[in-house]
């Protein structure tokens, strides 16, 4: 016998009937959400960084390929990994069918990682997609934008990361207890690197925006404010017992066993 709560069907539609008046609210406050987001100031970019790209040497105002706003998805692959990351490597999965869509409505969407090309680009060959990944390798891209910390920055602490200070460096779990590796541990393994090494690269998204030849920055969100974008997470979500997520729950696509 299920522990879960029972009753009629008419208890649940009356029980569905209230969680629909939750749900409407909910929409309605991202909308307001969106909406906001697109009010915010727009800050100049006036420093030059570079990127290598399939097409070769780019700038920012190249990652545009010829539109008006452009999305960056900062990928967790740093110089030292051997894969890219995997909860990144779901993500992916996600938004790489959009990006024609997304193109249609004059808006690209590129990955920036740290890894060089020819990893990004053997990388993505394993993994079937097609949407356009830059490296900034040789650029302060992932530095200025708050998704990568030096070795020297995470031993002395005061980085910030999602619009926080952190404190000096220690082994966490991936739920925030100080003194054991846990799970992080197993995902760093699955980058080919330590958890050191792994958690000095961070995940986000930032918009920008060209107009009049001059580039501006516009947002930016990281860690559970990318939980919007997972695809994945928006069906287990609906589904019967949620994300249920235990261990290591990420893996790329490639290493599920076959169903």
């Amino acid at each position: 016998m299920t522990k879960h709560k029972t009753g009629t069907r008419e208890e649940w539609r009356a029980a569905r009937l209230q969680l629909l008046e939750a749900e409407k609210e909910l929409t309605r406050r991202s909308d307001e959400l969106a909406r906001r987001r697109q009010e915010l100031p727009w800050v100049r970019v006036d420093k030059e960084y570079r990127f290598e790209t399939d097409e070769g040497s780019a700038s920012l105002a190249d990652l545009f390929r010829g539109r008006s706003q452009l999305l960056v998805y900062h990928f967790m692959f740093g110089p030292d990994y051997t894969a890219g990351c995997p909860s990144c490597s779901a993500i992916a999965d996600g938004f790489d069918g959009s990006v024609v869509h997304l193109a249609n409505h004059d808006v690209t969407l590129a990955a920036v990682s740290r890894a060089p090309l020819a990893k990004l680009q053997a990388f993505k060959r394993r993994m079937g997609w097609t949407f356009p990944w830059a490296s900034s390798f040789s650029s302060d891209f992932n530095l200025d934008f708050n998704v990568r910390i030096t070795e020297e920055q995470q031993r002395a602490g005061g980085v910030e990361y999602n619009y926080r200070r952190e404190e000096a460096w220690q082994v966490r779990t991936l739920a925030g207890e100080a003194g054991s590796e846990g799970p992080v541990a197993e995902i760093a393994a699955m980058t080919g690197t330590d958890v050191a090494t792994y958690t000095r690269e961070r995940p986000g998204v930032s918009a920008f925006v060209l107009e009049d030849g001059v580039v501006y920055h516009t947002y930016s969100s990281y860690a559970r404010g990318l939980d919007g974008l997972w695809g994945m997470y928006q069906w287990l979500d609906r589904a019967p017992l949620g994300r249920n997520e235990s261990g290591v729950w990420w893996r790329r696509h490639d290493e599920y066993p076959q169903r």
